[in-house]
Order: C-alpha cells, then sequence, then structure tokens
C-alpha cells in the first residue's frame, strides 16, 4: 500500500511538473546557455522555428530556463516566443530524442544530424532522398550521405 500511495504522488507530481511547463517556438536562432548570461557557456545553438519546452516558473526579466533536445539551459526570452498557429503544432513527438544526433559544421555551429521523422520537423530545412530531415545551415553539403536533397522546406 505505502508503494502504491507512493507511486500515486510521484505520478501527480510529474503532471504537475508538466502542466507548469509551456510549449514554445524560437523566433531565430537562439543560444542555449549554460546560465543566464550573455557571457555565459553555450551548450547548443537551437534552429530557427523549433519548438522548445518552457518551464514558467525559472526564468529573469530577459532569460527563461527551457528544455530542447535533452538540454536544459537559459535563451533570451525575446527569441522565444508563443505558437502562432495550429500548423507549428505537426511536430512529432513521437520520434525517440534519444537517437538524434548532432555534428559540428565548417562554422563551428553544433546541427542536428539528419534524422528520421514522421512529417517535417520544427527547424528541419530539406528532406533527404533516404527520408531523413536535414537542419543544415548552408546549402552545400545538404543530405551529401543521405541520397541527395529530395526537397528544400
Amino acid at each position: 500500500m505505502k508503494k502504491f500511495i507512493l507511486i500515486l504522488f510521484f505520478s501527480f507530481s510529474a503532471i504537475s511538473l508538466i502542466a507548469q511547463n509551456q510549449i514554445k517556438t524560437t523566433s531565430v536562432n537562439v543560444n542555449l546557455r549554460q546560465d543566464p548570461w550573455i557571457d555565459n557557456n553555450i551548450i547548443c545553438v537551437i534552429p530557427k522555428s523549433s519548438l522548445v519546452v518552457v518551464n514558467s516558473d525559472q526564468h529573469t526579466i530577459d532569460w527563461i530556463k527551457i528544455n530542447f533536445n535533452g538540454h536544459t539551459g537559459y535563451a533570451y526570452s525575446k527569441y522565444v516566443v508563443n505558437l502562432q498557429n495550429s500548423t507549428s503544432l505537426n511536430y512529432d513527438f513521437s520520434s525517440t530524442q534519444s537517437n538524434v544526433k548532432y555534428y559540428t559544421n565548417s562554422k563551428g555551429e553544433r546541427v542536428q544530424s539528419p534524422t528520421y521523422y514522421k512529417t517535417a520537423p520544427a527547424g528541419a530545412t530539406a528532406e533527404c532522398r533516404d527520408g531523413t530531415y536535414s537542419f543544415s545551415r548552408s546549402r552545400r553539403g545538404t543530405c551529401s550521405h543521405h541520397g541527395g536533397v529530395k526537397r528544400w522546406l
């Protein structure tokens, strides 16, 4: 009985925590930083139009704490905005985020490697011929190891 009560308590706590979070999108490429200061370490660059989870309880005047692809950090709040319309919700959350890999491009930016999704995810720039979606920041070399570009998004 005690174990059941603990499981029930943690389940309600998790539901409460999810309810506090909001899904928003980025209006530009955004630096996700370790702490809420402009000169702090950059964890990753979040591509424009990516969906992020914002913890509404943890923010300062200019910075908000967010989660993106398994990373937690702070982003400048000016660039994290509410979803404009329901078409932004076509993102497929059923794709396993644990299989997402990254590479460093020629400009030194951390970019998501081409990944399989059921529909085009936010931030994707091209669909490759093998069915993956690319997040490349330039056209040169996009989908080069995936049969080339099927279509640009």
